[in-house]
């Protein structure tokens, strides 16, 4: 299952940079991944400085 971003996430791009499957863009309100691409690594959640990523 992919993981998300919550609205608390602050667009900082932690997420985007520590994803080796290039599987986080930023969208409109906060950065969003793409669950066709997610391999549920997890190191997104794990940099996200605000706990913002959650698996969903």
């Amino acid at each position: 299952m992919a993981y998300k971003i919550s609205d608390d996430c602050i667009s900082c791009g932690a997420c985007a940079a520590g994803c080796p499957c290039e599987a986080i863009a930023e969208g409109d309100s906060h950065f969003e991944i793409d669950p066709e691409k997610c391999c549920d690594c997890g190191a997104c959640a794990a940099g996200c400085p605000v706990e913002a990523i959650s698996e969903g």
